[in-house]
């Protein structure tokens, strides 16, 4: 029993994605399983949707993993260690731009398909079963999204905040899907009954035009990760920290360069020391480093901060 609860330990990150992941692919199963006895497309790409969400949770407990392990050179073998001496925090924003591109392309391919079949003249579908999956799916969808917002406002993973953001548009989109099967149930033996072949492909259509949009800013932000991009935050609370620092001491100026890489914040620091500054010796520039770094804040594991002190501009630009 202990081993069960360490695995899906709540508490930590990488104890909620393994409890994503196993949640993800039973309801992947269950989508792909009742999609096909029921006839039901939108189904089917509930299925599938909910398996790549699965596929690429497990990519990102990997990196959650090599990050974790990074920190501690017990846990990280000393090969990987060598080949990857800058850490695995580039890792991040690649797997979360991977998963929202994935998921964007999966509801462009699934929108042309529903078009398709709309223009076809529909198809028919068991709405009974399609019933019974929907409420399964939203409730426990909805129980897992609820639990995983709960954990992370005390961890605060971006990681975790995705996979939050995936429950709840698997909820939006099963919940629409149980309205439209029990509107299809609703009008079999009824003059509407001439509706029920185009719900499926309707309901599927739009619910691909609402999805397609909503990773585009978590993808934006994984390539500004990736390229590099400066966050104009980090970079003001960085030059207000240095120009007083600089004012403080009698230095001549710095140059800041600041990135964020997934949850890395990446800062180096010049220092221009004037030519006439008194000597110090190597206790008194590090004592200098912990005062810049303690004024810069947020010590801990994701933070890589390069302090240099020069006389020479040249090493800064």
């Amino acid at each position: 029993m202990s081993v069960k609860a360490a695995f899906f330990d709540l508490s930590d990150e990488p104890g909620i994605l393994r409890t994503s992941i196993a949640v993800t692919l039973f309801v992947a199963s269950l989508g792909i399983g009742f999609g096909l006895a029921s006839g039901s497309f939108s189904i089917v790409f509930d299925g599938v949707f909910s398996l790549i969400d699965a596929s690429v949770s497990l990519l990102s407990l990997l990196v959650v993993n090599l990050i974790a392990s990074y920190a501690t050179s017990e846990q990280l073998s000393r090969k990987l260690r060598e080949r990857f001496s800058m850490g695995f925090w580039h890792l991040e924003p690649m797997v979360l731009a991977v998963k929202g591109t994935l998921l964007i392309g999966l509801s462009l391919y699934a929108l042309v398909n529903a078009v398709g079949s709309l223009l076809r003249g529909g198809r028919d579908l068991e709405f009974g079963l399609a019933i019974v999956y929907a409420v399964v799916t939203v409730v426990v969808c909805a129980a897992t999204a609820f639990v995983e917002v709960r954990a992370n406002r005390r961890i605060g993973s971006d990681f975790v905040r995705l996979d939050i953001k995936g429950w709840i548009m698997s909820v939006g989109i099963t919940a629409a899907l149980l309205i439209a099967f029990c509107l299809g149930y609703a009008v079999q033996g009824t003059s509407w009954q001439w509706i029920s072949p185009y719900i499926d492909p309707a309901i599927l259509a739009i619910v691909c035009a609402i999805i397609i949009p909503l990773p585009i800013s978590d993808v934006r932000q994984a390539f500004s990760d990736i390229f590099l991009v400066t966050p104009a935050d980090l970079k003001q609370h960085v030059d207000s920290a240095a120009r007083a620092f600089v004012a403080k001491h009698g230095f001549a100026s710095y140059r800041a360069y600041v990135a964020k890489v997934g949850r890395l914040r990446q800062i180096e620091l010049y220092f221009i020391v004037p030519a006439d500054i008194p000597p110090k010796a190597i206790a008194g520039w590090d004592a200098l480093r912990d005062e810049i770094g303690e004024t810069i804040g947020d010590e801990g594991p994701d933070r890589w901060l390069t302090i240099v002190f020069t006389g020479d501009p040249a090493w800064a630009d």
